[in-house]
Formats: C-alpha cells, sequence, structure tokens
C-alpha cells in the first residue's frame, strides 16, 4: 500500500483517503472524528469519535476495514474529500451531543444513510 496526495482510482478499495476532524461536545470538551472514504464509489467506509485518536487506535481502524474490504493499492493523507466537510456541516454543526457515545452513534447512522440511501447512488461488485 502507498501513500498518495494525487491519485486517481479505478475501482473499488483501490484509493481511499482518509482524514480527521474535531469539534466539541455540548460542555466544550473537543472531541476528533477518523474518517476514512473509498475514492472510487464515494463509500463511507467508517467514521471513528473519540477525545483522542492515537496511532495504534487509527492503526486498529484501518486493519478492520482491510479485513472487511482487503487493503487498498492507496492509502491519500490529505485534507480529505469533499464528504468530510458534508458530514460536519450536514450534522455536527447542527446538534449539541452530550458525550462521545452520542456522537459515534449518530456517526453510525449517517454513515449507513450515506452509503445506502443517497440518490443515483450504485454499488458495485
Amino acid at each position: 500500500m502507498s501513500i498518495c496526495t494525487v491519485c486517481q482510482a479505478f475501482g473499488i478499495s483501490q484509493t481511499w483517503s482518509m482524514d480527521f476532524m474535531h469539534d466539541q461536545l455540548a460542555d466544550g470538551r473537543s472531541i476528533r472524528l477518523f474518517n476514512v472514504i473509498d475514492d472510487y464509489n464515494r463509500q463511507g467506509l467508517c467514521i471513528n469519535v473519540d477525545f483522542s485518536l492515537p496511532a495504534l487506535r487509527v492503526i486498529r481502524s484501518l486493519e478492520q476495514i482491510i479485513e472487511w474490504r482487503g487493503q487498498p493499492k492507496v492509502l491519500r493523507c490529505d485534507n480529505g474529500p469533499e464528504y468530510v466537510s458534508t458530514v460536519r456541516y450536514d450534522w455536527l454543526t447542527h446538534h449539541l451531543f452530550e458525550s462521545v457515545a452520542e456522537v459515534q452513534n449518530f456517526a453510525t447512522q449517517w454513515l449507513w444513510t450515506y452509503n445506502h440511501e443517497r440518490p443515483n447512488w450504485h454499488w458495485e461488485a
């Protein structure tokens, strides 16, 4: 697997993009979000939420996705695809969350909707 800043995906699981976001809970505590998306079909592969996301946690998340999807040829690490900003403005700024668990639950539900109910969406085998 290589790391790239400018790559084009020609098939599922060839190129993934990963990015971090940050926000705050209603009580002002900072939270971090780790996002991974398949660049070819724009499928969201994970959104992990916690107060801290150290390297070992990120590695564990990537290993879980690799178990599920296989290893990508390229992992892009940049400012992230536009879907990250969609997540932030669609729900992070419109809700006051009380806990990391509440954010994670909402993120998981949002990811399912993003992957399964978007207009003009189609999955390739």
